[in-house]
């Protein structure tokens, strides 16, 4: 019961927060850099919704095991929306900091989120019983990891580059994202407990949103 209680909680107002953060950016945002952001944060919490909402109505009635369909449905969509989440984070990091060209690295971008959209396509990820192959589990995350790679030393090298007080964090926060996300794909089947990291990982999406959400912030001081 303490666990239900406790996720639904923290949920409740950590979908609220993206949602609102998100929808009122892409509103009432005037700049495409500003819609874009509003996008990203809206999709976040659209997405990541399809998985906590069944993962919440299973705490409170017959268990995860017994949901296990919705849980992996829900699982399904999250991993399409969070690729697509670091597809816009991209372009949020070519417009914020005046990026031109670089073609290559846009389509290497553009490859990895379809290759990763591809792998969560295919039948072999069992997506809909409880306790889903391993393997496939790394597979469909090797092209993540790689975005978020990529993602965390470009904005190092531009912040780095223009001294950027917005983003100076992104690095570690996008860092922080993947580091309690890569065990819980590795290690949660055989301890459970080891889920617990999906908590902190929330929050380092947060932390992305709140520092895009200052490019909102700093567009309405301005006018």
């Amino acid at each position: 019961m303490a666990q239900a209680i406790g996720e639904t909680v923290f949920d409740i107002f950590y979908l609220g927060f993206a949602l609102l953060t998100g929808l009122t950016m892409l509103v009432k945002g005037k700049s495409s850099l500003v819609k874009k952001a509003g996008l990203m944060a809206a999709l976040l919490g659209a997405g990541d919704a399809f998985h906590l909402v069944p993962r919440c109505y299973a705490l409170w009635t017959t268990g995860l095991e017994a949901n296990a369909a919705a849980l992996g449905l829900g699982k399904f969509v999250t991993s399409i929306t969070m690729t697509i989440f670091y597809l816009i984070l991209y372009y949020i990091w070519r417009e914020h900091f005046q990026v031109k060209g670089r073609t290559a690295l846009t389509g290497v971008m553009w490859v990895l989120a379809a290759l990763r959209i591809g792998l969560c396509l295919l039948p072999q990820n069992q997506w809909l019983v409880y306790r889903q192959p391993l393997s496939f589990g790394i597979l469909r995350n090797i092209p993540f990891a790689v975005m978020g790679v990529l993602i965390i030393a470009l904005f190092v090298q531009e912040v780095h580059r223009t001294g950027d007080r917005v983003f100076r964090f992104m690095p570690l926060a996008v860092a922080l994202s993947f580091g309690f996300y890569l065990p819980v794909v590795l290690f949660s089947g055989v301890a459970p407990a080891v889920g617990m990291l999906m908590i902190p990982k929330t929050l380092a999406y947060v932390w992305i949103v709140l520092m895009c959400r200052k490019l909102f912030l700093q567009e309405r001081a301005q006018g």
